[in-house]
């Protein structure tokens, strides 16, 4: 027991300052990846609610593509792909440097990329909740569409697709882990490297489990509370 305390502890004999520089590099990463995807999601809704259909078809092609394709897939070709990409449009320049993706941006943009896909599904079917006598009851006023999509309809549309934003959430914050396999310090890497150089990979591993399990803890709390929130008009009605 002594030894794992130790082992857990602040300082130079304990791996605490490692594990604990692991979670903030693993929540900023889900908390930088959140917001580019869900304004990504809710453009792509709004291009498949679009009546255009080369709108329509280019976002069903996006979300089949992120959606079908696994995660990690999507993670290598970002890293390495990106990479190459513009490494080989730097020869055609003349030019001989050696380019080189950060994994932070690299597992951010991956991730968002696949966060979008799905939560413009989640707020398509919030846009079909929503009846078309609002959007029409919006331009009697004399309102813009701009206006229109601001004031009326766009909260209800967070008050529906949050519960399923919610889910997409929880599961981005575990999908964080994939970003170790890039070279990412994150909570699983650096576990990872404390578990062997201590031969200890329950203790540490055990520990990621519980970290994950706060971190998902303390999401649901937030997220009830967000939703109660959101529903406070129909509380008062």
């Amino acid at each position: 027991m002594n030894e794992a305390l130790t082992l857990l502890s602040f300082g130079e004999q304990g791996w605490g300052d490692t594990i604990a520089s692991g979670v903030l590099i693993t929540v900023s990463l889900a908390l930088a990846t959140l917001p580019i995807g869900l304004v990504l999601g809710f453009l792509i809704a709004l291009a498949k609610n679009s009546s255009e259909p080369s709108l329509k078809l280019a976002a069903n092609i996006y979300t089949t593509i992120f959606r079908g394709l696994p995660e990690l897939l999507t993670l290598f070709l970002v890293y390495f792909g990106v990479q190459i990409a513009i490494q080989e449009f730097i020869k055609l320049l003349g030019y001989d440097i050696y380019f080189e993706v950060n994994s932070f941006v690299a597992g951010m943009v991956a991730l968002s990329l696949v966060f979008s896909s799905y939560a413009s599904e989640a707020f398509l079917s919030a846009f079909n909740g929503i009846p078309q006598g609002q959007y029409e009851g919006g331009y009697a006023l004399g309102l813009s569409r701009y206006k229109t999509m601001r004031l009326i309809i766009l909260p209800q549309l967070i008050r529906l697709a949050l519960p399923a934003l919610g889910n997409l959430w929880l599961i981005l914050l575990k999908e964080t882990s994939l970003v170790s396999v890039i070279g990412l310090a994150d909570l699983v890497r650096e576990a990872g490297i404390a578990a062997r150089v201590t031969k200890e990979p329950f203790l540490f591993f055990g520990l990621v489990l519980v970290i994950y399990l706060l971190l998902t803890m303390i999401s649901s709390v937030g997220l009830l509370r967000i939703e109660r929130w959101s529903k406070r008009g129909d509380a008062a009605r």
